[in-house]
């Protein structure tokens, strides 16, 4: 494609240099993927500069270099006067604009869903993928456990956990308007929100699930945290707010002015959807939804009184695109579990395995909650401190699971460059001495979801929580393929004559 940078729509040039129209074949912000006719971004990241590796782009045979350091930028267009070099004053903001602009703008031709929150996202936006489907609307899925089409999940490496950067971001787009798509529900991290990587993007509607201490390592203060994800309701044309998160609801509600729905479980809330009279059971999820004054029952195949919650907040989804309240009633029945959320898997022996990647204190704290209302004799519970998070959270981990499971197995979740043993022992700080249950250190997840198999009888249940990003532990800068449902099939597989 051939374009004039100083074309595209919000393209903040400060400075160019070289031919003012380049042929560009493709966007990257990685040097080591850069092909003949590419566009350079040097993207500032945590631990490295894009601007380090600009030589290494052009000998790839990038054609146009976008970075914010001028002098640097001056004396590569001196030495390449035939490449067009710009300075910009935010590299993620160009980023983002000229993303928007090469893939022609598929955001367009798509309804776009957002889901933000601390804990909840994930389930959430699945929700709406899956609801958004049986509704017709053909719906892709961006988020923690992958990028989905309607029927499934399609291969495509993410650089990030759940947002992907804005150069991906848009690509997926174009995929999913190209197969015929309508809508999108997505995962939206207040790290990508404050990093820029859907700047530019209108979403259609903005859902918020709640807000509780998280990823301080990166944002340094709560306040910061906060505003990042507001961020998100000041590009949104409508929004489905939790009532009920005192954290960010009343923060939200001061910065929509356009059509939005809140939910709560509180009958004396005023709320626009409220989710009441919650019941579990081994087939699922019974409570009453109340709608415009009116109360519908609701059952679906779905577990954790909280996730009644988050299928709320996707039904305001569709409420707020034109969906009618009949038609989604119609469909829930058919609503399927969140892979790693809340996901039984049956075990030999009557046992329960249940997944649930819940990876904060206050997520925890609710899974055990709930996994305590299935028929069960034992619960043994994995949980983990996650090594590339903020340190402080671990004992968190530790008081949040203490006394509330039989036995207790205590491990690392992407290590990154720490020792496992260091993790591990920074979880086990928040326990009392001497402990109320019995302790369990694994130093891999992998040892660590055998040791809780291993410790598992008839009729017990074992919850394996916090979990897996991209089916993978991140170990060292290298992503290694992890799997817990492989892990737990080889597991009763060798057992088998066990049984």
């Amino acid at each position: 494609m051939d374009i004039q940078l100083c074309t595209i729509p919000s393209f903040p040039i400060l400075m160019q240099f070289g031919p003012e129209k380049s042929t560009i074949s493709s966007i990257e912000y990685n040097s080591t993927l850069v092909t003949p006719g590419c566009a350079f971004f040097c993207v500032l990241g945590e631990h490295t500069d894009g601007h380090l590796y600009i030589n290494e782009a052009i000998a790839g045979g990038a054609t146009t270099i976008i970075g914010s350091d001028k002098l640097l930028l001056t004396e590569h267009a001196k030495k390449q006067p035939n490449l067009s070099f710009a300075v910009v004053a935010d590299v993620r903001m160009a980023l983002a604009y000229m993303s928007d602009f090469f893939y022609h703008s598929p955001q367009e031709d798509l309804i776009k869903v957002a889901v933000t929150g601390t804990n909840g996202k994930t389930t959430t936006a699945t929700y709406v993928y899956d609801l958004f489907n049986l509704l017709g609307i053909s719906s892709g899925f961006i988020g923690t456990t992958g990028i989905l089409r309607t029927d499934g999940k399609i291969p495509f490496f993410k650089s990030t956990p759940t947002t992907p950067i804005s150069s991906d971001l848009h690509k997926i787009f174009a995929r999913f308007v190209l197969e015929k798509d309508r809508a999108v529900a997505m995962e939206v991290t207040s790290i990508a929100l404050d990093q820029k990587r859907v700047e530019g993007i209108r979403f259609d509607v903005a859902i918020h699930t709640n807000i509780s201490e998280e990823h301080l390592e990166y944002h340094k203060t709560f306040d910061h945290y906060l505003q990042s994800k507001l961020m998100l309701f000041k590009q949104s044309k409508a929004a489905v707010i939790n009532m009920d998160d005192e954290g960010m609801a009343k923060e939200i509600l001061e910065v929509v002015h356009y059509p939005h729905l809140t939910y709560s479980n509180q009958m004396d809330s005023s709320a626009d959807l409220i989710w009441t009279a919650c019941e579990s059971s081994d087939t699922g999820l019974k409570f009453d939804l109340y709608y415009e004054e009116e109360c519908w029952p609701i059952h679906v195949p779905l577990f954790g009184e909280y996730n009644a919650a988050n299928l709320t907040a996707a039904i305001g989804a569709a409420l707020l695109s034109g969906v009618r309240i009949e038609e989604i009633l119609a469909v829930l029945p058919k609503m399927s579990q969140v892979e790693g959320r809340f996901q039984v898997i049956q075990g030999p022996e009557n046992r329960k395995i249940i997944l649930d990647y819940a990876h904060t204190p206050v997520a925890l704290s609710a899974v055990l909650q709930e996994v305590k209302k299935l028929s069960h004799n034992r619960l043994i519970a994995l949980i983990a401190g996650i090594g590339i998070r903020d340190f402080s959270k671990m004992p968190k981990m530790a008081k949040a699971a203490e006394g509330k499971a039989d036995v207790l197995v205590v491990t690392v979740d992407h290590p990154g460059s720490h020792e496992p043993s260091l993790v591990i022992d920074a979880v086990l700080k928040g326990f009392t001495v001497p402990y109320k249950q019995r302790v369990v250190t694994a130093e891999s997840r992998r040892e660590a979801v055998l040791a809780a198999l291993q410790e598992s009888g008839p009729d017990d249940l074992v919850l394996l929580s916090s979990g897996s990003i991209n089916g993978a532990q991140i170990v060292k800068g290298k992503y290694i393929p992890h799997s817990d449902e492989a892990i737990i099939e080889e597991f009763f597989s060798s057992k088998t004559s066990d049984f």
